[in-house]
């Protein structure tokens, strides 16, 4: 494609060199750079585009997108000046992969909890009605049956349009997108149009990044500003943000509850380990899913399926098959007779809601052990609320290791120590080795019990000092259960 093409998305300030040269791909990490590249210098929160400009024309890049023009210039290189590279890079792909979200249905899902269960349950609910169908997630990204690892729960802009790209050139009708903070806040997702949006709830997470909930808020709703009125804007009405995050949208406004009066509303009739017998808008669907926030999730992907167009009882239909997400409350029975539970629960309020789900089944006929730890070089004033809301609503805890990055294992486990109390510390141990510790949880698990491992859910690593090292907490536990035997 020709540089002056590429550049009618974004504002130019001035440029030097030919635009009518030819582009065969755009970069924004000089490493990557081929000859007749596109180099796009983005100020990121760690480091500036700007000082590899040079290694990215020794690469061969043939023209430079930056804010600010190198002192000394290449005349086999054309420069284009912008005001904002981050901007810039988002539009600049879309234009360079043929706007493919002006070929598909693209819908986002953001908020702190629930957004993989929701996008992905919606990406297999549409491969069911018989659409080729794309998810970017957390866990993986799919073009229809193919698999694409991912390492971010929102890919950079230049990742995410070749991805959606790809996805239109293999004829997907629809695609369902986890929407980050990070991603709004660093306009990864600039010059995408979206189809929908989805906002699940806004709970205390990210605050190493955003510094303040205050500006976690503004990202979020952020996204939903910038929602088309074409487009539709479904929130959760049980949470105090959900009104906050579309007031100002220009999309169709549509509302979920539990609670309260709302367009998709729903109520859990009966429920248990193997799931539960829901309402909604008064129509009975057994489901594979437990706790009210898979009920809240279940009601945010039948209220998108349905402003996207399908009918309420092919809808439900799909519903009573679809099954839970990998490392979202995933439930192995013990041969002794109680329950080991996985999910990725990694703020207090993930762990208060799954909690609450096991002894919303439970009905105190049975002990919980819980498993708890603390990503480093993250939020560090979540450490002790993980531990309190462990200990709140558990009869033992353990607290361990997760994933500590750089950090000290103990030194996070301290940190999570000094929010409880001398009385919290009686039903408390800590075991820095993680594999030690879901062993001890189980050992101390009688039949009727329930452990619960939270935090990790679908990884299946641990990074320790920038080294991911293979570890699957779902392994672990059928490890122990085939010892039992």
């Amino acid at each position: 494609m020709k540089l002056e093409e590429i550049l009618k998305s974004v504002n130019v300030c001035r440029w030097a060199g030919d635009l009518n040269i030819e582009v065969t791909d755009i970069q924004m990490d000089s490493r990557l750079v081929k000859p007749g590249c596109l180099f796009v210098a983005v100020k990121g929160t760690q480091t500036d585009g700007h000082a590899y400009i040079g290694k990215a024309i020794a690469g061969g890049a043939a023209a430079i997108v930056c804010e600010t023009l190198p002192e000394q210039t290449d005349d086999k290189v054309t420069y284009v000046q912008v005001s904002d590279s981050e901007d810039a890079v988002g539009k600049l792909a879309t234009t360079f992969y043929g706007n493919p979200t002006e070929k598909l249905d693209l819908v986002g899902v953001t908020g702190t909890n629930g957004k993989t269960t929701i996008a992905t349950l919606l990406y297999e609910m549409f491969r069911r009605f018989g659409y080729k169908v794309g998810l970017i997630s957390t866990v993986c990204n799919y073009i229809d049956g193919e698999a694409i690892p991912t390492d971010h729960t929102t890919p950079d802009p230049i990742t995410l349009n070749r991805l959606l790209g790809k996805m239109a050139d293999e004829g997907c009708k629809y695609a369902f997108m986890e929407v980050s903070s990070h991603s709004v806040a660093q306009k990864r997702i600039g010059g995408l149009k979206f189809a929908g949006g989805i906002f699940t709830n806004l709970t205390r997470d990210h605050l190493d990044y955003h510094k303040t909930f205050e500006n976690y808020l503004k990202a979020k709703k952020a996204f939903f500003d910038g929602l088309p009125k074409s487009a539709f804007a479904l929130t959760n009405a049980d949470d105090k943000n959900g009104l906050v995050m579309v007031q100002n949208t220009k999309a169709k406004v549509a509302t979920y509850s539990l609670r309260t009066l709302c367009d998709f509303k729903g109520k859990v009739l009966e429920d248990g380990f193997e799931g539960m017998l829901l309402d909604i808008n008064n129509r009975e669907v057994n489901v594979q899913f437990i706790g009210r926030f898979n009920a809240s999730n279940l009601l945010a992907v039948y209220g998108a399926a349905c402003l996207l167009g399908k009918q309420p009882e092919e809808v439900l239909i799909a519903l009573s098959i679809l099954r839970p997400v990998s490392g979202r409350f995933d439930a192995i029975r013990s041969p002794k007779g109680y329950t080991a539970i996985v999910d990725y629960a990694h703020t207090p309020d993930a762990l208060e809601n799954v909690l609450n789900a096991i002894h919303e089944v439970l009905k105190g006929r049975g002990q919980v052990i819980t498993v708890v730890g603390a990503g480093g070089n993250r939020d560090k004033g979540k450490r002790p609320l993980m531990a309190q809301e462990s200990v709140k609503q558990s009869d033992k805890v353990v607290i361990t290791s997760d994933n500590p990055r750089f950090e000290e294992p103990q030194d996070i486990i301290n940190d999570m120590l000094a929010g409880l109390t001398k009385e919290d510390m009686r039903k408390v141990i800590s075991i820095a080795d993680r594999r030690e510790a879901i062993r001890t949880a189980c050992m101390l698990a009688q039949p009727g019990d329930v452990v619960l491992i939270a935090g990790k859910g679908h990884e299946n690593y641990q990074e320790v000092k920038g080294v991911k090292h293979h570890f699957d907490d779902k392994e672990v536990v059928k490890d122990i259960f085939a010892n039992e035997n």
